[in-house]
């Protein structure tokens, strides 16, 4: 199969592969940077990005804003021509002033889930950056598409359609995902592009879908495209890379896991999640965890009822301290065996692509 290139507005990504954003710190300048440079759209992942700046312990906010404006500078230089893009979680606290900073540094694309970015367009207005809701139905598409039009006069420059086999947090109920109510990712993209043709009708606007979660191969590519999707998002995929921003360590558990050791777990975000089961998780099932040192980073969370600080657990992990931290994957995580080169996997999937019928 040719595939198309993916195009959003004024942007043009050769290949339409839309790199997931990962953190904390495991989709910074450096992966998002090579996935760029091979034509897709790499995404810097917002989550605690200061975790590595000095005064992380005492000043969260301000590390976090320094080091967003670092690592956007650095993708540029690496990339000078790429498309890099930025993924926020609605549940953070600092939203709006994290968004604000990646229009000010010029960001192509800002894509928001953890929640429903409602004023997503008045902090991006007046700039050429291009910003997508990520849903897991039709009745959010819509809501999302009417609100932001009536509300702003800005439908979404693309939709991100995630399904229930994606990594990290879900947009699913908890207690439906183990029982397997939930509709598949091929039932949630035809439900989202009915509702989105609506207003591209209405409007006279193009609003790309694309569908991610559980996506792996080239095969699962076409599939989706097949569907109507107008390009993929894969993040899981992208960990085992040379380029990957994440220790050694975390990306070996990735290597090692099977199949039995990724289940669902409950996040301190209020959103159930995909993670490799491992001592963290196990001990957290049992017993809470104290919060010694509190972030402020969720809106939702009360360090004195919460189960764990998400924040420490993921950047114990991304850090290399993996049995005593959160990782989370992909339903199909567990098939990768090797650490190759952003440039390898994303010739190995287009070349998946063309067999394909």
């Amino acid at each position: 199969m040719n595939i198309s290139p993916l195009r959003i507005g004024n942007l043009e990504a050769k290949v339409p592969i839309i790199q997931g954003g990962m953190g904390v710190g495991v989709s910074l300048s450096g992966l998002a940077s090579a996935v760029a440079n091979e034509g897709g759209i790499g995404i810097i992942s917002g989550a605690q990005i200061g975790f590595n700046e000095k005064d992380f312990e005492t000043n969260s906010k301000e590390a976090n804003i320094r080091a967003l404006r670092k690592e956007i500078r650095r993708a540029r230089e690496l990339s000078p021509f790429g498309i890099i893009g930025l993924n926020l979680m609605v549940a953070m606290n600092n939203y709006d002033e994290m968004a604000r900073v990646a229009v000010e540094e010029g960001i192509d694309v800002i894509i928001s889930g953890a929640g429903l970015p409602k004023n997503l367009p008045d902090l991006v207005k007046e700039s050429k950056t291009k910003i997508a809701p990520i849903v897991s139905s039709g009745k959010a598409a819509k809501i999302m598409c009417k609100h932001w039009n009536d509300k702003y006069n800005h439908l979404p420059d693309f939709i991100v359609v995630e399904g229930p086999d994606a990594g990290g947090h879900l947009g699913f109920n908890y207690d439906e995902l183990r029982e397997e109510k939930n509709q598949s990712l091929d039932e949630i993209l035809k439900d989202v592009i009915e509702e989105v043709k609506l207003f591209e009708e209405e409007y006279g606007k193009k609003i790309p879908v694309i569908a991610a979660g559980g996506i792996y191969t080239g095969s699962d590519i076409v599939k989706y495209l097949k569907l109507g999707a107008a390009g993929v998002q894969m993040a899981t995929r992208f960990i085992c890379t040379e380029e990957c921003d994440a220790h050694i360590n975390f990306k070996k558990c990735y290597l090692e896991c099977n199949e039995e050791n990724i289940d669902l777990i409950k996040s301190p975000v209020g959103l159930p999640g995909r993670a490799i089961i491992n001592g963290f998780i196990r001990e957290i099932q049992d017993n809470r965890r104290d919060i010694n040192k509190c972030y402020g980073c969720l809106r939702k969370c009360n360090p004195k009822t919460t189960i764990y600080c998400i924040s420490k657990a993921l950047i114990n992990s991304v850090k290399g301290n993996v049995e005593d931290g959160l990782l989370f994957i992909g339903s199909k995580g567990y098939k990768m065996k090797d650490i190759i080169t952003v440039k390898q996997l994303i010739k190995e999937l287009i070349e998946e692509v063309k067999i394909c019928e």
